[in-house]
């Protein structure tokens, strides 16, 4: 009886030391995942000349708007198209459509903001179709919501226009912008992915300005600081994240701040915008500094009980003064130093996406 208890007890101590070993090498394993994941800083990094770029050619892509296809409308440089994203401490995965579709297999993505998420939204809907493009596609468009299906795979990729995140409404015969309320959340649940976006419309005045007034609360004003309106509207998208996404079902992204290039002395050459650009601007850092816009988005991420994952494109696309469409978009009247050629830096936002997602 004493020997059996004793080998019992021998045999129990030994299972619990294999035990411990396992869970310790788990627990190892975890910690050296999240290490070497946080270790790698995708946004920090410099342009580097790639000739194997672009990841598609704008003419076998049938998704891009006019005011992006900078090469439809004679733009005739060719050097912007060949510029790579390199992260300081790690290596960028090329993109891999394929293996996006499989990952996503019968899920529904949206892009959600301004006409800087329609830029992404296209640019993501051409990297796929360059690596099945013999997929079975449809497009739609209805009123505020676009969409593009690749059918082989049951994913469905979507655009929802909405360019303050909250709502404009008339009142009394006048438009209204409401700090306070997200009606058109509504159409952004039973979602697997959300990119947010949002900033690009809300410094707009005068004629190119949607709105009469702004609603705080009870109180209606015809203007406020327009950082102070942000950041008051992007709490209230905030709120609805907090109370309507189930982490376990929907990954959240928010898309960091596009940047413009109309002021050259941002970049050390007063005399300039983006028109004539030809190469990014070299090293890290920008002159100009981050857009105010920037820090209201940090603050109002810091405080989102629910995981929101950042992709801080800013910095990285403040160097590219060259990739913008300038007047090779469908309005040669305009230099457009705000949105951006398709190939272009969405592809790269949309590899950091990629890289987000598979690494």
């Amino acid at each position: 009886m004493g020997f059996v208890y004793l080998l019992c007890v021998c045999l129990l101590l030994l299972f619990q030391q294999s035990l411990a070993g396992q869970q310790y090498n788990n627990v190892s394993r975890a910690l050296k995942g999240k290490k070497q994941l946080s270790g790698c800083n995708l946004f920090q990094g410099k342009w580097v000349f790639n000739a194997s770029y672009p990841l598609y050619d704008s003419s076998a892509c049938p998704f891009i708007a006019d005011e992006f296809d900078c090469k439809k409308y004679g733009r005739p440089d060719k050097q912007y198209l060949k510029y790579a994203w390199k992260p300081d401490s790690c290596d960028l995965p090329r993109f891999d459509g394929r293996r996006l579709l499989t990952l996503w297999r019968g899920k529904k993505i949206m892009f959600v903001g301004d006409s800087v998420s329609l830029n992404m939204f296209e640019s993501l809907s051409c990297i796929i179709h360059a690596s099945v493009p013999s997929a079975n596609t449809s497009v739609a468009t209805r009123d505020s919501l676009s969409s593009v299906s690749f059918k082989d795979y049951g994913v469905s990729i979507f655009l929802y226009r909405t360019p303050y995140l909250v709502d404009i409404v008339t009142e009394n015969g006048s438009r209204v912008l409401r700090l306070n309320s997200i009606e058109a959340g509504k159409s952004w649940k039973d979602m697997d992915v959300l990119i947010f976006n949002s900033w690009h419309w809300w410094p707009h005045t005068g004629k190119s300005q949607p709105w009469d007034y702004i609603r705080d609360g009870s109180g209606l004003y015809k203007d406020m600081d327009r950082l102070v309106a942000f950041q008051k509207g992007l709490t209230t998208w905030a709120k609805w994240v907090d109370l309507n996404v189930d982490p376990a079902k929907t990954k959240v992204f928010f898309q960091g701040i596009s940047p413009t290039h109309y002021q050259g002395k941002d970049w050390n050459q007063p005399k300039k915008s983006c028109g004539g650009e030809l190469q990014p601007l070299s090293g890290s850092t920008y002159p100009g500094g981050a857009p105010p816009a920037a820090a209201v988005v940090n603050r109002v991420l810091s405080l989102i009980k629910k995981p929101v994952y950042l992709l801080d494109i800013t910095t990285l696309s403040q160097l590219r003064k060259d990739a913008h469409p300038s007047t090779y978009g469908n309005d040669p009247s305009s230099n457009d130093c705000s949105h951006w050629c398709l190939p272009g830096l969405p592809d790269t936002w949309n590899q950091l996406l990629y890289a987000a997602i598979v690494m």
